[in-house]
């Protein structure tokens, strides 16, 4: 049943009545519903039909203009801080590693939204988070608030890209926090003092196990968790290959699903270790068990243990020095060996899906040389 200008009024078989506005966008018939009769009038519906077409006469699609304000509307019903952060965590975490995505909430939680996480996204400037990541500077934790400066910068784009607020304030605190100065692992650089490290390794008189890691860590320089977590069905004695599975590696989460696994290169010196540890740890997958049950690896704390009985303090050596004594000292005491071939054993090899597959197959003979050469220059520095 038309109307005038467009405005007509459709009749369904079941009886039911609705409003519509016709009109032309790009030589195209559309139309825009109005709502339903009697619940609008016909005068409403006319009034409807004006402010449409005013709309449509600015250059607007009433249309278009209407879906992206029901879109608006949906997307700006949760407002807060603590909403949208959570909303964002929600939509990227199962991209992230499990324990990734664990901390970025705790820490959201123990230092943010308490401050903050109350107050609408479009009411906070950046004195206000300021303020907030200040009060976590006063208690000496810097690298968690510069931490947090790059999270909350995070949820204020995910805010923006869904109309909870107009731009980022976290952009403006550039400088603002005192700066970070970043503590490197503690390694045993100097040579003779390398030599002397082994040697004690050498004589270390606890457990066998944790000798042979000790022995591996320095042989092999791999993250102490991959160490501890070896297992035998990754080794292959046979052409003296290590392979570390993608989903052990510190990567991200497509990078574990997707990513290829890691070739650790084993010396003769190496493999003499798994030889002779490999009685003791017979019944379980593991290299290195737990001494509680074989199912289990051993501690995450071994190691580190170990080095504190053999006299190293928390500020000499830790387990993860072990991958800067093997970088710095192969980079300035065995001559011929390319920064590349170096950076790729230690799993740093080239960003990229090309760069990753130059790596594992052009420098597969040059870690392999590299690793004997340096096991050969740790007995020589043992003497």
């Amino acid at each position: 049943m038309t109307d005038a200008a467009g405005l007509y009024l459709e009749v369904s078989p079941s009886g039911s009545k609705r409003w519509f506005w016709k009109f032309y966008p790009d030589g195209k018939e559309s139309r825009l519903a109005l709502g339903s009769y009697p619940e609008v009038s016909l005068k409403a519906a006319r009034i409807a039909r004006d402010d449409a077409k005013r709309v449509r006469q600015s250059g607007a699609n009433p249309v278009q203009q209407r879906r992206a304000e029901k879109i608006m509307a949906s997307q700006s019903a949760a407002t807060t801080f603590e909403a949208v952060a959570r909303e964002f965590h929600a939509t990227k975490a199962t991209g992230w590693s499990p324990r990734y995505a664990a901390r970025w909430i705790e820490r959201m939680e123990k230092d943010m939204f308490p401050r903050i996480g109350s107050l609408p996204l479009a009411t906070l400037t950046a004195p206000i988070l300021l303020d907030a990541l200040r009060r976590i500077e006063k208690r000496g934790a810097q690298e968690v608030a510069h931490t947090l400066r790059q999270t909350t910068g995070a949820v204020f784009r995910y805010g923006v890209q869904t109309g909870r607020c107009e731009r980022n304030p976290a952009l403006d605190l550039g400088g603002a926090l005192k700066p970070m100065h970043v503590r490197h692992m503690p390694a045993v650089l100097e040579p003779s003092k390398v030599g002397e490290l082994m040697r004690a390794i050498d004589g270390y008189i606890g457990q066998p196990g944790t000798r042979a890691a000790l022995l591996l860590s320095a042989l092999l320089f791999q993250r102490p968790g991959n160490i501890r977590m070896m297992e035998w069905a990754e080794i292959d004695i046979a052409a003296a290959l290590w392979t570390i599975p993608a989903t052990k590696m510190k990567r991200t989460l497509h990078g574990k699903s997707n990513g290829r696994p890691h070739a650790v290169p084993l010396s003769v010196q190496a493999l003499a270790v798994l030889a002779e540890i490999r009685p003791v740890s017979v019944s379980s997958r593991f290299v290195f068990p737990s001494l509680l049950t074989d199912s289990k690896p051993m501690s995450d704390n071994t190691v580190r243990t170990a080095l504190r009985r053999m006299g190293y303090t928390n500020d000499e050596m830790t387990p993860h020095g072990f991958r800067a004594m093997a970088r710095t000292l192969i980079a300035e005491r065995l001559p011929g060996i390319d920064a590349d071939v170096i950076e790729a054993q230690l799993a740093h090899g080239k960003s990229g899906p090309l760069g990753m597959a130059y790596d594992r197959a052009e420098f597969m003979e040059q870690r392999g040389q590299m690793m004997q050469a340096w096991a050969d220059y740790l007995d020589k520095l043992k003497g």
